[in-house]
């Protein structure tokens, strides 16, 4: 009796997740689209609810016991998987997952917590989790060449390929304590771009040179400490862009001389990147839990001085709402991930072709090298895998990217990794 009162208990909360779950997504879908098309002043209609919070516990509970059964992918298909129902959970158990990079095939590494905190390295391979060395805070991977970076105690490591032949060594003296935001090693493996709270530094085996913030030499008070700090390298390595809060965003060339800057459009400027054939540079900046996208011509950063909050035909707007928190630039798109949980594909011109909604503040992206499969990672704890432009696996999905999702990893504190 206990066996059929527990088997009709499943099948009711299946029946009842599957219908709201469902008609919650094409409400918000029907929502986003028409503000899109008509604007978001002229939307009248009461905002989408999903009313699935009280049901997290069970479907938790299922899904727990489903793992264990080795009985996932049946799972998968009864209960296609949410973001909102499970936000308490998120609040208690999730953490940020970072620094993600493609390896090979179906093969990428990452790791768990914010430089301020205590890490852990994993290799999730498919859809096997190995957990690596406790002692690695750091994984970079180059612009091309596949040149990877790996900081360990006091040392950084940078080879040719995952595990592949050690290129060269740093011995870290002033950076040896810094928590690592960021991690990027030139193509050839003989210099590493370092991102932290505490400045951002150009390493070589000679040097630890701090090349952000520039020094206030009449401020007896001055630190290097910075918030919302950001760089990258562009394709070529040529040039090198940095940032934080309380700054412009800098041009560098690749030994860290300044050759141009461009102002903030919004309040703060927070994210950077350049196309993947280095035509373009666009900059990110935020006012809470928005912000504003302008790209640049890479041929025009010599001298440039983009004044800040001024319209200018220097400039072009990517996108006028996104504060960006990870992205990465394929061939055709950048593809963007915001606070609020979305991941939109954006060409050079600010066309959006695409949107994808995961949930939570996006923390890493990466993808394989033919651009079919993407990796996106948020603070909630979860990784999830998508075929690019497969079709939908299910009528809950967010977006209209058109992707499928393989499956999402539960990374969550004091709690078994699940897969859903």
């Amino acid at each position: 009796m206990k066996f059929f009162k527990k088997a009709n208990k499943s099948q009711n909360i299946q029946e009842e997740w599957n219908q709201k779950g469902a008609t919650y997504a094409k409400g918000i879908n029907e929502m986003v689209a028409y503000g899109e098309e008509f604007g978001w002043e002229n939307w009248q209609e009461k905002e989408p609810e999903d009313h699935r919070e009280h049901l997290a516990d069970d479907v938790l509970n299922l899904l727990i016991d489903a793992n264990k059964n080795g009985n996932t992918i049946e799972f998968r298909k009864n209960f296609p998987p949410s973001h909102g129902p499970f936000i308490k959970f998120y609040k208690e158990k999730g953490q940020s997952i970072e620094q993600l990079q493609f390896i090979d095939k179906d093969k990428i590494i990452f790791l768990t917590g914010t430089s301020y905190q205590k890490r852990q390295a994993y290799i999730l391979n498919n859809q096997e989790i190995i957990e690596l060395d406790s002692s690695i805070h750091a994984i970079g991977k180059s612009k091309i060449n596949n040149i990877f970076a790996i900081a360990n105690g006091n040392q950084i490591v940078t080879t040719n390929g995952w595990q592949g032949e050690i290129i060269e060594s740093f011995n870290l003296d002033a950076t040896k304590e810094l928590g690592i935001t960021e991690l990027i090693p030139f193509n050839n493996g003989l210099k590493v771009l370092l991102v932290s709270s505490e400045g951002i530094y150009l390493i070589d085996k000679k040097d630890e040179k701090m090349i952000h913030p520039e020094p206030d030499l009449e401020d007896e008070e001055w630190t290097s400490y910075i918030d919302m700090e950001n760089a990258t390298l562009s394709h070529d390595n040529n040039y090198i862009v940095v940032g934080d809060q309380c700054s412009d965003h800098r041009i560098l060339d690749s030994d860290g001389n300044f050759l141009g800057k461009i102002g903030p459009q919004s309040s703060y400027p927070h994210f950077c990147s350049f196309s993947k054939d280095d035509t373009q540079l666009i900059t990110n900046t935020c006012h809470f839990y928005n912000g504003l996208t302008i790209g640049v011509k890479t041929s025009e950063v010599q001298g440039m001085d983009i004044e800040a909050w001024k319209e200018s035909d220097r400039y072009i707007t990517i996108d006028d709402g996104m504060r960006v928190y990870h992205g990465i630039a394929t061939s055709q798109t950048y593809i963007l991930g915001d606070a609020y949980g979305y991941i939109r594909a954006i060409d050079k011109n600010g066309h959006c072709v695409w949107r994808h909604f995961v949930g939570s503040t996006i923390s890493g992206i990466t993808v394989s090298d033919d651009e079919k499969t993407l990796w996106v990672a948020s603070c909630a704890g979860i990784i999830h895998k998508l075929q690019l432009g497969k079709g939908h696996r299910d009528k809950h999905t967010i977006g209209n990217g058109n992707h499928y999702e393989d499956f999402r990893i539960l990374i969550w504190k004091d709690q078994e990794i699940l897969k859903w």
